[in-house]
């Protein structure tokens, strides 16, 4: 079904909206770490998600081939190792270094897709500002955190290439209803070990707030966002994560930033309207075939 509704909001906004309610449903994900493990949460906030999604869209399989359906299946296994690997950094190291680390996928798009020499500054930009941000010469880093930090930022990157083929072949939220779904089952191969024998109606509860926040009010945000911005706008846009997760951060866990880490987040936040003003692309015309 198509939205009139959001095509009337600027795009960005959309992106931006996400990326507070990604952030916010990070740092109440650590929640449930010690009840079912990062893997565990993973697997249940996709596994709800994914329900959600298949009761308010209820896609028909049937109107697709498999040839069709390629994309949004691979894109839902993309979708599970980012949320894994992403939980399991976050066990190991801060959510602002996580997030730090993790946009080196989406600035990576960001310089690779931009068809305008001019258009690097705002990548440039933004990776000046998420090094003043996280401050990596301060502290001792945990290498198994950083390693699992930088397997979500490559599938991130890939997420944002395949979310925007998704939502460019798949009207409404067709795509989405399909892919988090596959989501849940990738994960389950991690989760359900983790968490299997430690789920509680309170866990649930949990489970299924967390899946409003992330999965299902941000990535349907985000495939809306992609279907009228390129994809390099829409990746240094994502350079506003660390400086979100620092805001919450602030109202959350009382971690107030140092005058380096305030400059970090004006240069994202300018890196992002910057990118957004130059990178708007128009939204296709009905869906479009695969082949």
């Amino acid at each position: 079904m198509h939205c009139v509704v959001t095509d009337r909001v600027p795009a960005w906004s959309l992106a931006v909206f996400a990326i507070v309610t990604v952030q916010l449903g990070a740092a109440l994900s650590t929640h449930l770490f010690d009840d079912v493990g990062a893997g565990g949460t993973a697997w249940l906030r996709l596994l709800a998600g994914g329900l959600i999604f298949i009761a308010i869209v209820r896609p028909r399989l049937s109107n697709y081939t498999l040839h069709e359906l390629r994309v949004p299946l691979l894109l839902g296994v993309i979708t599970a190792l980012m949320t894994v690997s992403f939980l399991f950094a976050l066990q190991r190291i801060p959510l602002g270094t996580t997030v730090a680390i993790e946009f080196l996928g989406p600035l990576g798009v960001a310089v690779f897709r931009s068809h305008s020499r001019r258009n690097l500054v705002w990548p440039a930009l933004a990776l000046v500002g998420v090094v003043l941000l996280t401050e990596p010469w301060t502290g001792e880093i945990n290498a198994v955190g950083v390693m699992f930090a930088l397997i979500a930022a490559v599938c991130w990157g890939a997420y944002i290439l395949l979310t925007q083929a998704v939502g460019d072949k798949f009207s409404g939220l067709d795509g989405l209803a399909i892919t988090i779904p596959i989501a849940a089952i990738a994960a389950s191969v991690i989760g359900i070990p983790q968490a299997w024998g430690h789920i509680t109606p309170a866990v649930i509860l949990q489970a299924i707030g967390l899946a409003i926040l992330l999965p299902v009010i941000p990535f349907a945000l985000e495939l809306l966002a992609l279907r009228r911005l390129t994809a390099a706008a829409f990746g240094t846009l994502m350079a506003l994560e660390p400086a979100i997760a620092t805001a919450w951060g602030v109202l959350l866990l009382s971690q107030i930033p140092g005058g380096l880490q305030w400059i970090g987040i004006v240069f994202v936040v300018l890196a992002g309207i910057g990118a957004e003003r130059s990178g708007r692309r128009e939204p296709p015309v009905g869906p479009i075939p695969l082949a």
